[in-house]
């Protein structure tokens, strides 16, 4: 999937990783988190999508295969065997993922990298980093600006008077599973937990954000 971009346009990735866990916990830490699975994909605000990426972190996914067994969703190890055998997804180094990652995105003139939840993700890419013994290696580039679409969606979506999904506690659930089924009506769906399949979802809820025109937080550092 390639298209020839209009660089006048704003172009967003979104990003997404799957991971496991350094030392077995219940408590999900990204400081705690090594990625195997990072998808990305990268499109416009009319959602003209121009480059889906799907790899696997061969130190992590192989060389930490026991750890990968205590990953929560370690059901899915026989999927990505298959995926991996078809293609589907490329299995590489971390560092020539990262490499693959920025320089996409300065092919498509790519400034605004959205994430749901975005400091798992952030984090739990700079602790793989740091755990492969490369410290001084950042996955987003700093002059990067990074949204959360979780925080985004609290302050639009989730603010819908028709919104109907709610956390144990009482308050609205901003999960992207509950999210989707909101703005897509299909109240059947199930969150594949896959990286590229997740994005795809996500990049609908930056959309369904973005569609609201209202204020919103967006940046995971700032606000």
């Amino acid at each position: 999937m390639t298209k020839k971009i209009d660089l006048r346009k704003t172009i967003y990735t979104t990003t997404d990783t799957e991971t496991c866990p350094i030392v077995p916990s219940e408590k999900v830490d990204a400081h705690n988190m090594l990625v195997y699975d990072w998808g990305w994909l990268v499109f416009d605000k009319k959602n003209n999508e121009y480059i889906a990426r799907s790899f696997i972190v061969e130190e992590i996914f192989f060389g930490e295969y026991n750890k990968m067994k205590s990953s929560y969703y370690a059901n899915k190890l026989p999927q990505y065997f298959r995926d991996i055998a078809d293609g589907k997804r490329i299995v590489k180094p971390f560092v020539e993922i990262v490499k693959i990652f920025k320089q996409d995105l300065n092919d498509y003139n790519c400034k605004i990298i959205t994430a749901h939840n975005a400091y798992f993700d952030y984090t739990s890419l700079r602790t793989t980093a740091k755990y492969l013994g490369l410290d001084n290696l950042y996955p987003f580039p700093k002059n990067a600006t990074l949204w959360d679409t979780m925080k985004m969606a609290r302050d639009t979506i989730c603010k819908n008077k028709t919104y109907c999904f709610y956390t144990s506690k009482g308050s609205k659930s901003a999960t992207a599973e509950n999210l989707y089924k909101y703005i897509s009506q299909n109240y059947d769906f199930k969150e594949s937990h896959t990286a590229l399949e997740d994005v795809q979802i996500e990049k609908e809820i930056l959309l369904a954000c973005l569609s609201q025109h209202k204020k919103m937080r967006k940046e995971l550092w700032n606000n």
